[in-house]
């Protein structure tokens, strides 16, 4: 081997050692005929990560929680979304048919940031809902974003010593995708409708590297099948593009939840000196081209939905809220189950 073609596999052992100290999710987009857009994402986490569903109409006013430099902003769409301890949306798909996820990227550095200074700011509980309420394309996203009009404030999860750092996915109904990630303080976009797959650790820049250097080697041959964030990459990436390209509903949906669930964690499997090692609590898969929202508890037999085109998102429309936290047993479309509810209150700064 020519001393050049060390190198990579010395920085992918590296990289893959790196991957050992985050929390695992995973984050995929199907594109399939006429128009059929699927994205799917696992939670991985090594406790409970309460999630409930919500349903939240336009028009909501909304403040960044970030202190008095917080921006504020009216909802342009309604949404359907997946909160993490009723504190912040984690997950979600507005009425446009664009998807948000966040998952963790320990290398996550925010902007140096003042509470109550004088930088615009919005704190990152709120960053994906922001993103949801206002915007319907992926390219109006970045374009918007682009301009640093504002910071990404992050702190501590309330209650625990865990500081929040995240990257956020998005993709929209056209098959577009972006990813955003805040690296040395500075915000970075990386948007290509090919960028379908994203984990966790490392940055995504080296995520597309790991994956060149597996194209190389035929996966129906061989496949990295640990729990590691570049391995699971690897292993999204493949099966996405593996799987049928077609636009019945019911064979696409079958093969995304079985890509996703690829890359998924068994419940119980945990490591406290491996972190990469958490058990997946549960999934989500938005079908773009229908609007239909999927939800998978893992401790739950049933996987339910909710029908984009049964909600009123109009101003009139009611905030409604899907208990999920305590496992309650729900099967099929789940509209009907939804009860009207204050809204939760996103967390704030320190």
């Amino acid at each position: 081997m020519k001393p050049k073609n060390r190198i990579f596999p010395v920085l992918l052992a590296f990289t893959l050692l790196i991957t050992e100290t985050v929390l695992p999710c995973t984050r995929v987009v199907y594109e399939g005929l006429n128009g059929t857009i699927i994205t799917a994402r696992s939670m991985d986490w090594r406790g409970e990560i309460p999630a409930n569903l919500w349903i939240f109409p336009r028009g909501i006013e909304r403040a960044g929680e970030a202190g008095t430099s917080s921006i504020k902003w009216k909802s342009k769409y309604g949404s359907v979304i997946t909160s993490s301890w009723d504190i912040a949306s984690s997950d979600g798909m507005n009425e446009k048919g664009l998807v948000g996820n966040l998952l963790w990227l320990v290398e996550s550095q925010y902007p140096a940031f003042e509470k109550n200074g004088k930088v615009k700011s919005l704190a990152v509980s709120l960053w994906l809902q922001y993103v949801l309420d206002n915007f319907s394309t992926v390219a109006e996203t970045v374009s918007a974003l682009e301009k640093k009009d504002f910071v990404i404030a992050s702190s501590h999860i309330p209650g625990t010593n865990i500081f929040a750092t995240v990257h956020l996915s998005i993709s929209d109904s056209t098959g577009d995708n972006a990813i955003f990630e805040f690296i040395n303080g500075k915000l970075v976009i990386h948007h290509d409708r090919k960028y379908v797959t994203m984990t966790n650790s490392p940055i995504f820049d080296q995520q597309l590297a790991i994956n060149a250097y597996w194209k190389g080697i035929p996966g129906t041959i061989m496949l990295p099948g640990t729990n590691r964030a570049a391995d699971r990459f690897v292993r999204a990436s493949y099966y996405i593009d593996a799987i049928p390209k077609t636009d019945n509903t019911r064979t696409a949906l079958a093969s995304v939840f079985g890509v996703i669930r690829n890359c998924s964690v068994p419940l119980g499997i945990s490591s406290e000196t491996e972190p990469n090692i958490s058990s997946t609590r549960w999934r989500t898969v938005a079908d773009q081209k229908n609007l239909v929202y999927y939800f998978d508890n893992v401790l739950n037999p049933n996987v339910i939905w909710v029908e984009f085109s049964k909600i009123d998102f109009s101003e009139k429309g009611k905030i409604k809220k899907l208990s999920l936290a305590n496992n309650e047993n729900y099967a099929g479309d789940s509209l009907l189950n939804f009860k009207e509810s204050k809204p939760f209150q996103f967390a704030g700064l320190d």
